[in-house]
């Protein structure tokens, strides 16, 4: 992928986002739309795959036929929000491996804490899509791109279902080799570092905390 920065505009994904915006949405819709929204933006994010070709034999005959190429790809979720993302991605590509990154955002300072992190071996041999719902601030995006650099990734995409001007620029200047595909870039962060209007707390919406 070459873009750094490629905004999933299908009706589908447009409606479904709309729906998730909306305070009124249960916990348990919000859910569901999320694992559905994240399969149409897999979609995108997948589609420069490597590809190769291997024999198989169809009813019909045999038949060289097109197949992925390479090791299996890593989806690592930036917990804890990023899990819903990654349900919905997993269920398009159940053969992926899985890594998890924990970080916390220091409400005082705004800045990353680590507090997990667990990712599959030769990273550096792998198509990694990091998933997390909101790219606000950019400053957590950011430190789990480094943390997944310095497990030896080499080829990174971005994924979120929601993306702030600031975070875009800060994900740019830090990391301008790793794409980002978002579904909307909204208009700013307000004086918390939340997206507006954005969808308030994805992480609280999908697991119906406060």
């Amino acid at each position: 992928m070459s873009a750094h920065l490629t905004v999933v505009d299908h009706p589908l994904v447009q409606h479904k986002l709309t729906i998730m915006r909306d305070k009124k949405t249960s916990t348990g819709e919000f859910r569901q739309l999320l694992r559905e929204i994240s399969q149409l933006l897999a979609y995108e994010v997948t589609r420069e795959l490597e590809m190769t070709t291997k024999v198989i034999q169809t009813p019909m005959q045999e038949m060289e036929a097109p197949t992925l190429a390479g090791k299996k790809l890593a989806l690592i979720s930036i917990l804890r929000a990023g899990n819903g993302l990654l349900d919905g991605v997993l269920e398009l590509i159940p053969s992926a491996r899985v890594g998890f990154v924990g970080l916390y955002r220091d409400e005082e300072t705004l800045q990353p804490v680590e507090y997990y992190f667990k990712v599959p071996e030769a990273m550096e041999n792998r198509v990694v899509i990091a998933v997390d719902p909101m790219l606000a601030t950019g400053n957590s995006s950011v430190a789990a791109v480094d943390m997944l650099k310095k497990a030896g990734a080499t080829n990174i995409r971005f994924l979120c279902l929601l993306a702030a001007p600031e975070g875009i620029a800060r994900m740019k200047e830090a990391h301008p080799d790793v794409p980002i595909v978002t579904a909307s870039v909204d208009e700013k962060l307000n004086e918390k570092g939340y997206i507006v209007p954005g969808l308030g707390d994805a992480g609280d919406r999908m697991f119906g905390t406060k």
